[in-house]
């Protein structure tokens, strides 16, 4: 299960709305949605949970490129909705480097569930330089304009960090009400 809303910044304060994403396939969709949210071209953040596995907030300020923070890049890369968020740039890869190049595939036979040998092992172990760790990825200061700092944002549980979230911006009962 996720959640996902929207929390618009307006001169009278935040606005929420709850948002279905099953039809954003990419960030540029998702930052168009969050643009919608606003017609005033201020600040909207799009706050993703997943399971209490992991949490993700996008930032859109107008027709700025998003900013992204995720909690925990290793279990949003498992979710189809993390996927969104964990662009090439975020993870420091160059477009298309998750293209698997057929021709280099070690095709042995213990794909079909055969025991591969204690070498191989070792080998897969060390040759995978592009491992996502379960640690937060993206940018830490996202929110420190909106009173929550790096440190604040990386010590949240993913269990209940968009509440606490919502609370420091003042928000909470809006947030509420979409939930």
């Amino acid at each position: 299960m996720y959640f996902a809303a929207l929390l618009a910044r307006t001169e009278d304060g935040w606005e929420a709305s709850d948002t279905e994403l099953d039809d954003v396939e990419t960030l540029s969709d998702l930052a168009d949605l969050a643009r919608e949210a606003s017609p005033e071209d201020d600040t909207v953040l799009v706050l993703i949970e997943q399971e209490d596995a992991w949490f993700g907030v996008v930032r859109v300020d107008g027709e700025d490129d998003p900013r992204i923070y995720v909690s925990d890049a290793a279990a949003a890369a498992r979710s189809s909705y993390g996927e969104i968020l964990l662009t090439d740039e975020l993870l420091g890869r160059e477009p298309g480097d998750d293209v698997p190049d057929l021709d280099a595939l070690d095709l042995d036979g213990t794909e079909d569930g055969e025991p591969a040998s204690a070498g191989d092992d070792d080998e897969e172990e060390t040759g995978s330089s592009e491992t996502i760790t379960h640690s937060p990825l993206g940018d830490g200061q996202i929110l420190e304009d909106l009173g929550v700092t790096e440190k604040e944002l990386r010590a949240l549980d993913a269990d209940d960090a968009l509440n606490t979230i919502a609370e420091s911006l003042g928000a909470s009962e809006v947030l509420e009400t979409v939930r």
